[in-house]
């Protein structure tokens, strides 16, 4: 399967506009974002546990990154609430699922294969002072990418150059980019090249982003 597979192309996904579909997992859901392979696939979608629902025990070949959205998302490692950003790098395993239910956004075999640095943290806990009404986090960043989480007060502007892509998704609020207007849970990757420039809504927002991975974007490597 391939979904905005064209890494060359602008694209934006409303989330909360996409009909759930069912995994093959009873009572885990999804959204998908953009895609390629099967059930093993480079793959970036947001991911629904009904309360009791889990995953049986499972590798992750190929690394996994996600942030919790709603609930608490729940595995042997311990319990992770909404605003958590976690990383379980290639060779990591874990059997996940939520008692309460949970909602998650997960990227998968976007991993550099090398990489065994396995961490958990609170976004909101690793931003600094605030610089022209955006305080910023750099929650990972290593040769392929830079992931960061961004707090825009109302009316902020944030503009960006980095090189090797840009991703974001709107974790609450709003924020404008070229005419569109980005709502809670959008979705938007700009390829390599682009320029960004975005301003929050008069509720301010939060983002998260990474930038710098797209020439590295391929399908598993199985």
């Amino acid at each position: 399967m391939e979904l905005n597979a064209d890494f060359s192309k602008r694209v934006v996904m409303h989330s909360e506009q996409i009909d759930w579909q069912p995994s093959p997992m009873k009572g885990v859901d999804r959204r998908m974002l953009d895609r390629i392979g099967g059930e093993v696939a480079r793959a970036t979608t947001i991911v629904r546990y009904a309360p009791g629902s889990k995953f049986s025990a499972h590798t992750h070949t190929g690394g996994e990154e996600f942030i919790v959205l709603d609930g608490v998302f729940q595995d042997e490692h311990g319990n992770f609430p909404a605003g958590t950003y976690v990383r379980n790098p290639p060779t990591t395993s874990h059997t996940p699922g939520s008692d309460e239910g949970c909602v998650i956004f997960v990227k998968l075999w976007q991993f550099d294969m090398e990489d065994r640095t396995q961490f958990r943290k609170t976004m909101a806990d690793e931003l600094g002072d605030a610089v022209d009404g955006v305080a910023s986090a750099v929650l990972h960043q290593d040769d392929r990418e830079i992931v960061s989480y961004l707090q825009l007060d109302a009316d902020a502007d944030y503009s960006s150059d980095a090189t090797g892509g840009i991703e974001l998704l709107v974790l609450d609020g709003t924020i404008t980019v070229e005419g569109d207007e980005l709502a809670k849970g959008a979705w938007l990757r700009l390829p390599e090249g682009a320029h960004l420039t975005a301003q929050a809504g008069q509720d301010g927002a939060k983002v998260w982003m990474k930038t710098g991975h797209l020439p590295f974007a391929q399908a598993p490597a199985i």
